[in-house]
């Protein structure tokens, strides 16, 4: 015998040796040498692999060919002992190396090699049961990283071989085990499960799983998660409802729930919840479960594993087997469509409206029973052989491929003949001045300067009052606070930040400033000194000094903050008249109030402790412009559907932020799961269920319980939105949301009043017909409460509340019609629990701060009668009448030139436009609150207001959508439609103010005066922050597959630099979430159409959060008007830095001072390039570290890590977007 000579010295190391013994092998392969040689140099590879990890390390290494001979030695060997030790040494590789090592051997094709070995293996009779232990072994931890495996392994036979083995076998617990764990890998694959079943894997794996026992249990286990893969197939399931096995599993359970006393057996019983989740996925399933009392088996047995923690995912899965399993209901409404019906001018030939005019009654809200995703059936036995590849590269369809559609087309629209209709809507344009009394460009102190000052300047949101609330100065020295910190913030926000946003200056630095204004700023600041002093010249105008105090006590009569003087006990009888005509039928009185006509007390004597008095005073936005009396003379001219006679408290009384912040809240453990199961309680206790209707719009007969401690509840007065209120237990309410007029859905705005509480009764509220698939309420936001008694106190405020907040899939079934065709879908509840605190008050709920149309005209009139008519160019033009008659108005607001000189006409016209629009979207009353701010510090005084007036004409339609929002739809207008989706071809009968603002657009475009801006603020129901999105080819082509195309695209940057100076200036707003991709779902938005059609590169939405901050300054806040109103001041700021940016010429700047400040803008914005997109709505895919699902439970499985499938993903949500 010539054996080869194996190297013994002790000196060489370990990754000679290996290499030396690899090198051996592969000599005995090519010259075929003999089988005791290969077996010596196997066994000793097979030695070092156990031994050590250096070796493994080598062995599967890149470039190492180790993998290579083993496989080629494995192949061809004839030798029993040298095979076993080769499978020895691969299941010691990938053992030990988890899934890059089994990886490696896939793509060495070891897969094809094993699943041939195991092939002829099965032709020895009997098969030698240590080769087959080996080889499935192996084949079942390189299956799951072979993505053609199924497909391979059906091709070669290896399915019955393994089947077969099983069943001749099964009290050979050594060889069944790695062959189940291979069939659980092999029934991965669709059309393997569906063989297998009908080869009899199901009753198979019935005679193995059973009763608690103590041995065997790693087997059970085995057992059992394959059959929860081979429960998957719809075959299989069936075939397993057919014999009755839906019944055994529960029997199965319940024995080793009640066994189990320590609870090492945690896996199988997850497992045995595993099959039964599984085969519940049908119908058929789901029957079965019910009538074997499943409900009430796993309902007690989740309600005793609550106690220990470890058992989560037992509870977890238990409720997601119930929820599925519960009966589908149909919402108890006589019709999904709206209570109000509107008729239109025109029906629609096609789209949604049109069919819900075609529908015959009641066909809207069938309850469809059918499975989730039904029409997909994965068990076609066809199946391709690239099923696998098909996530490979995911694609996203809706991005915008096609170059030619994406470059901007200005396209007329309309003739000039036509678009002449417009010219009344621009008196600048024409306007020649000769019969003003215009004012030289210094601009002059008028009489309001005192009482307006204040408000309007940019709310200094989030800072906290100076000094304690109880030691405050009297009102003259409060008074010239104001003014002092008004000036500060503008000449801060137009200069300080562009060296340092935060630094604060003391009170004595600005007095110094402002009684000198040549003076250089502070020390602190020398380094940027001169570039500050030089734009201090360049920007500024001199400061006004404060209005003197003495002025006609008339003058300040209406503009005196109505709240703020709080010690005032002197009645209002005029209020009480009005109430007895507005609020018909309540007894409720308004009480004392100071309200807006109400004069203020002498400043001296005015000292109070109160902090909503130094609230006021710090932030005194919200009543300076509200006056009561006017509200309700507004409202009695606004036409709504219902043709509501009422007036909400809050609307009347105003809303002032309140003197503390609201931090997002924190969820409390398990709450989804808790409330879940109190749903499932109503149906296994349906006798603890009162089921009553306490308020309901369709039956106007229904009658008000007078019962004392049943909540009583309203919701007819603008905005407003609650359908019915049904009580479910003692404290707990189940509310019904309105559909949008002439729609079937859209429920998400609420806003209604509840009366008759008790004090410190924990009162639970379910929303039960929302619709998106997720929500911010699952991730801190609290819904708004406004008190009665609490604004009769002084502090008018909407205020967060609730706890145990979630939102959640519910069993309310959703027609596949108002589904947009998709089946098996459910609405989802938002629930939350809230106690009041004083006895029989009113108040009311929103899903965010409330802005009613007639607040919106009230504003405006208010800022007419306010502003200085020789400095502020103000028109209030109405752009046209609504569906329903309300007039849409239309602002425009510049500076008055500076004489009638035709050189400063000419300067005059000749201001760029930037034109704004809000609240498209009436359920968004956050955009209303940014525009306030917009509007507000427009108007205001101080000079960097007064400059950007005299850089810009600004043509602003504060509410495109002014009957969605009188009549408390959340998305539509009375069409029934998305406004925000026809602006390709809006219908001017069913359209008018998109129409007409497209109108304004196309005029502006034909007369050569394209806006430098166009923005639309919207509001984001399920992201944090403000963002924006804007139009970029090159950003849309480098999302498609070809992204070396973007490459080649040739595009103007200056889309970015809004953006980017606001993340810089506003605390609020994060670039991060900016996206500048454009979708082919969003080609007919107010954004996509004024970049395409009208040419406007700087064209955006801007989107505000419902909910609050996760950076910045406001970080872990909940945002408020306060916060918002704020926003909309910074975007005018923004607006005068991109003027500064775009304009060098006009502002005689030197280039080295810009480029210092592009680079502040530029450094500050750490954008992650390319922007994010999204697919669904104009929001890019709502992503938070942690998930709480709205589909499933949120408590993740740490345990049981390679269990994810438990918890289900959401859905991909139907086309509902919040822009």
């Amino acid at each position: 015998m010539s054996k080869l000579k194996v190297i013994p010295e002790k000196s060489l190391t370990n990754n000679s040796r290996i290499v030396g013994l690899l090198a051996q092998l592969e000599k005995i392969n090519t010259e075929s040498a003999e089988s005791d040689t290969a077996r010596y140099v196997t066994s000793k590879i097979l030695h070092l692999a156990q031994s050590q990890e250096k070796t493994r390390r080598e062995m599967t290494a890149k470039g190492s060919t180790g993998m290579e001979v083993l496989l080629s030695t494995l192949e061809n060997t004839k030798d029993l002992q040298t095979t076993l030790n080769i499978l020895s040494i691969l299941l010691e590789l990938v053992s030990a190396g988890g899934g890059r090592r089994s990886s490696f051997l896939v793509a060495k094709g070891g897969s094809q090699i094993l699943l041939q070995l195991l092939m002829n293996a099965s032709k020895e009779s009997p098969p030698n049961e240590e080769l087959m232990v080996q080889i499935h072994s192996i084949l079942a931890k390189i299956g799951p990283k072979d993505k053609k495996f199924g497909v391979k392994a059906r091709i070669n036979g290896a399915l019955n071989i393994t089947l077969n083995l099983v069943k001749q076998n099964l009290q050979n617990h050594h060889l069944v085990l790695p062959c189940l764990q291979l069939l659980r890998v092999y029934s991965a694959n669709s059309v393997n499960s569906v063989s297998l079943g009908k080869n009899g894997v199901v009753e198979l794996m019935f005679k193995i799983i059973g009763p608690f026992s103590k041995k065997n249990s790693g087997l059970m286990k085995v057992a059992l998660d394959t059959l929860a893969a081979l429960l998957k197939s719809k075959t299989n399931a069936r075939r397993a409802v057919d014999r009755g096995y839906v019944q055994v599993l529960l029997t199965i359970y319940v024995d080793w729930h009640r066994h189990d006393n320590r609870h090492r057996n945690m896996l199988i019983r997850k497992g045995i919840l595993q099959s039964l989740k599984s085969v519940t996925n049908i119908k058929l399933g789901r029957k079965a479960f019910i009538d074997a009392n499943g409900m009430k088996i796993l309902y007690n047995t989740s309600q005793e594993c609550l106690a220990v923690r470890t058992l989560d995912p037992l509870v977890n899965t238990s409720s997601l087997i119930m929820r599925k399993c519960f009966p589908k209901n149909r919402l108890p409404l006589p019709t999904i469509k709206s209570s109000f019906h509107f008729q239109l001018p025109v029906i629609p030939v096609t789209g949604p409206v049109a069919q819900l005019y075609s529908l015959p009654p009641e066909v809207d809200d069938v309850v469809d029973e059918s499975d989730d995703n039904d029409d997909i059936d994965l068990e076609a036995e066809n199946e391709t052989e690239n099923e696998d590849d098909l996530d490979q590269n995911f694609k996203n369809d809706d991005i915008e491929t096609d170059i030619n559609k994406l470059k901007p087309q200005q396209e007329p629209g309309r003739t000039i003949e036509e678009l002449k209709m417009y010219e009344h809507l621009f008196p600048e344009l024409i306007d020649d001045f000769q019969d003003y009394d215009l004012i030289s460009k210094e601009p002059k102190p008028f009489v309001f300067e005192g009482k307006i000052h204040g408000p309007i300047v940019v709310p200094t949101a989030g800072e906290e009052p100076s000094g304690n609330s109880g030691n405050l100065r009297k009102g003259v020295v409060m008074k010239e606070n104001v003014s002092v910190k008004a000036d500060e913030d503008d000449k801060k926000s137009t200069l300080m930040d562009l060296a340092k946003e935060d630094i604060k200056e003391n009170d004595k630095i600005l007095q110094q400033q402002l009684s000198d204004q040549n003076r250089s700023i502070s020390s602190v600041h020398s380094l940027h000194n001169d570039v500050v002093k030089a734009l201090d010249r360049i920007t500024l105008q001199t400061v006004p000094s404060p209005a003197s105090p003495g002025f006609p006590a008339g003058m300040r009569k209406d503009y005196s903050l109505p709240l703020t003087v709080l010690t005032c006990t002197k009645a209002c009888p005029h209020v009480a008249a009005c109430g007895n005509v507005l609020f018909e039928g309540r007894t409720v009185q308004l009480g004392k109030l100071c309200c807006a006509g109400v004069e203020t007390e002498d400043d001296e004597d005015t000292e109070s402790n109160s902090s909503v008095e130094q609230a006021s005073v710090e932030m005194p936005d919200g009543p300076t412009l509200h006056d009561s009396d006017l509200y309700v003379e507004i409202v009695r001219n606004t036409k709504s559907v219902p043709e509501y006679s009422e007036v909400a408290y809050p609307d009347y009384f105003g809303h002032i932020p309140p003197p503390f912040k609201e931090p997002i809240l924190e969820r409390p453990y398990g709450v989804q799961r808790t409330k879940i199961a109190q749903d499932i309680e109503r149906l296994i206790h349906q006798s603890d269920i009162i089921d009553r209707v306490v308020y309901d719009l369709d039956n106007p007969n229904y009658t008000i319980p007078e019962e004392g401690d049943i909540l009583k509840f309203n919701s007819k007065f603008e905005s407003g939105n609650l359908r019915k209120v049904i009580q479910i237990r003692k404290n707990e309410y189940d509310l019904i949301l309105n559909s949008d007029i002439n729609s079937n859905h859209y429920h998400q705005w609420f806003y209604f009043e509840v009366s008759g509480m008790r004090p410190g009764v924990a009162y639970r509220f379910n929303i039960i017909n929302c619709e998106k698939s997720n929500s911010q309420f699952n991730y801190g936001m609290q819904p708004l409460m406004y008190s009665v008694q609490e604004a009769l106190n002084a502090r008018p405020w909407w205020i967060r509340v609730g706890t145990d907040i979630c939102y959640y899939k519910n069993h309310f079934s959703r027609s596949s019609v108002a589904a947009g065709g998709q089946k098996g879908k459910s609405y989802y509840t938002i629930t939350f629990t809230v106690s009041f605190p004083h006895k029989d008050d009113v108040c009311y709920f929103a899903y965010h701060y409330p802005y009613t149309y007639s607040t919106l005209q009230m504003h405006l009139q208010k800022l007419e009668t306010a502003h200085n008519p020789q400095q502020i160019y103000f028109r209030k033009a109405v752009l046209c009448e609504t569906l329903s008659g309300n007039s849409c108005p239309l602002v425009t607001i510049t500076a008055m030139p500076e004489s009638n000189y035709y050189e400063h006409i000419c300067q005059f016209r000749n201001r760029p436009y930037v034109f704004l629009s809000a609240r498209v979207h009436p359920g968004e009353t956050n955009a209303s609150w940014v525009m306030k701010g917009t509007l507000e510090y427009l108007m205001s005084n101080n000079p960097t207001a007064q400059s950007l007036r005299e850089s810009y004409i600004f043509k602003i339609v504060p509410m495109l959508n002014p009957d969605g929002v009188i009549n408390g739809n959340h998305r539509c207008s009375l069409s029934g439609e998305d406004l925000n989706r026809q602006w390709q071809s809006p219908n001017p009968d069913l359209h008018p103010t998109i129409y007409h603002a497209k109108g304004l657009l196309q005029y502006l475009a034909a007369v050569r005066r394209l806006p430098l801006v166009y923005c639309d603020y919207h509001g984001h129901s399920r992201k944090k922050n403000v963002f924006m999105y804007g139009c970029s080819i090159k950003d849309t082509v480098w999302h498609t597959t070809d992204s070396a195309a973007s490459c080649d695209v040739v595009e103007d940057t200056g889309y970015r630099t809004l953006p980017k100076i606001l993340s810089h200036i506003a605390p609020a707003f994060c670039m991060s979430s900016c996206s500048f991709v454009v979708e082919k779902s969003k080609e007919s938005t107010a954004r996509v159409v004024v970049w395409r059609e009208i040419g406007v590169q700087r064209s955006y939405t801007m989107e505000s959060t419902l909910c609050g901050c996760d950076q910045g300054k406001y970080k872990g806040l909940q945002i408020g008007t306060r916060e918002l109103e704020e926003m909309g001041a910074k975007f005018c700021i923004g607006l005068l830095r991109l003027k500064r940016l775009t304009s060098p010429l006009e502002y005689n700047l030197p280039s080295s001072l810009l480029e210092f400040e592009n680079d502040l803008i530029e450094s500050s914005c750490k954008v992650t390039s390319p922007t994010t997109y999204v697919l669904d709505e104009d929001e890019p895919r709502f992503l938070e570290e942690v998930d709480y699902s709205a589909e499933s439970n949120e408590e993740l499985d740490i345990e049981l890590a390679d269990n994810a499938g438990d918890y289900e993903p959401s859905a991909q949500e139907e086309g509902l977007s919040d822009s």
